[in-house]
């Protein structure tokens, strides 16, 4: 196959586009929106330029997909950012112009629903960035991480390696959005427990595909997963979202990725830290380490008949939990189980 190429990257100074292909949320909470938007100047000093839906809950798809072809189309955008995720973004990504995008490619950031569009660009051939979000991210409560500004900056303005590490914190707890007041609070954090390898000692190097677990699902309901020998030597990168999938639904979807052949293509996986907590399910610190033990013997399940001899990592902070490492989507990464390093080419 031809692998996807990595687009040209931003400079500070300028003008990035800010869309809600999923969920227009943004309209819902202006106050955490405006902070992201501040931050992406004040840390970044990168302009950002808002579209007809980003602020529109419940838009037309055909209208979401004119705003995220718009934006890769304007020869002024150096970069299209996603405010936040959602879960309808698989009826936007089919009236997507391919024939701009393709003339027009550019760094595309955002995460959970984004693994729709993430997936699309692959498809076309350009490399985008799983992570960020103006809303999550940006304007997380407190102070942005610094694990996450260091990587989303390094992921929009530079193109060489850099290494992942596990963070010395973590949190799956945000603030309440609905209180404008918890802004200024910062979430709730525990300390690291660093990343799970199971499998060979050895060096992976490949292209990644991957994303949001449950959304992949919907992606090979539809059919619009690459097939197998296109990912043959890839890794794998896995991440569950705050709908908080048993570990026995994770079992099954991940479980259908082999019975499809996928998993068989890829040497090496990659496992976010699974999100445990949500308002609507408190969940003990005890619960959730264990939650997170359960998912991992839940994938180890699902890979051992298809894959059993993968290097996987469990734990990298990579999806839902806090903070939050950008991971180029299509693009070059090392997992190194000798010296139990992780390397991603921005």
């Amino acid at each position: 196959m031809t692998f996807p190429t990595y687009p040209r990257k931003p400079r500070p100074g300028d003008r990035v586009a800010v869309v809600s292909p999923s969920a227009g949320l943004p309209g819902l909470f202006p106050h955490v929106y405006e902070l992201g938007l501040r931050r992406l100047r004040e840390e970044f000093g990168l302009e950002p330029v808002e579209y007809p839906t980003t602020r529109t809950m419940g838009a037309d798809p055909r209208d979401r997909a004119r705003d995220l072809t718009a934006a890769f189309a304007d020869p002024t955008i150096t970069a299209v950012l996603a405010t936040v995720g959602g879960d309808d973004l698989i009826t936007v990504t089919p009236h997507l112009d391919d024939a701009v995008l393709r003339a027009n490619p550019k760094p595309y950031f955002g995460y959970s629903d984004n693994t729709n569009v993430l997936n699309h660009l692959y498809r076309l051939g350009i490399v985008a960035y799983h992570g960020g979000s103006v809303l999550v991210h940006l304007g997380r409560s407190g102070r942005p991480h610094p694990l996450t500004l260091d990587s989303l900056r390094a992921a929009l303005f530079t193109s060489g390696w850099y290494d992942l590490t596990p963070a010395p914190e973590w949190g799956d707890e945000p603030r309440d959005w609905r209180d404008p007041a918890t802004l200024t609070q910062e979430p709730v954090m525990f300390p690291g427990t660093g990343w799970h390898w199971q499998g060979p000692s050895t060096v992976v190097q490949g292209r990644t595909w991957g994303g949001n677990l449950e959304i992949l699902h919907w992606l090979m309901a539809a059919d619009r997963v690459p097939a197998a020998t296109e990912l043959t030597g890839s890794v794998l990168v896995l991440e569950t979202s705050e709908e908080l999938p048993s570990a026995q639904e994770v079992f099954r979807i991940v479980r259908n990725m082999g019975e499809r052949g996928l998993l068989a293509a890829f040497p090496a996986v990659v496992v976010g830290r699974p999100k445990a907590w949500d308002f609507d399910s408190p969940r003990s610190v005890a619960d959730r380490l264990a939650w997170a033990q359960a998912q991992r013997e839940a994938v180890s399940r699902a890979l051992a008949p298809y894959r059993p001899d993968a290097v996987v990592v469990f734990d990298v902070d990579l999806g839902h939990t806090d903070p939050q490492l950008i991971i180029p989507y299509g693009g070059e990464i090392r997992v190194d189980a000798v010296e139990r390093r992780i390397s991603v080419r921005y």
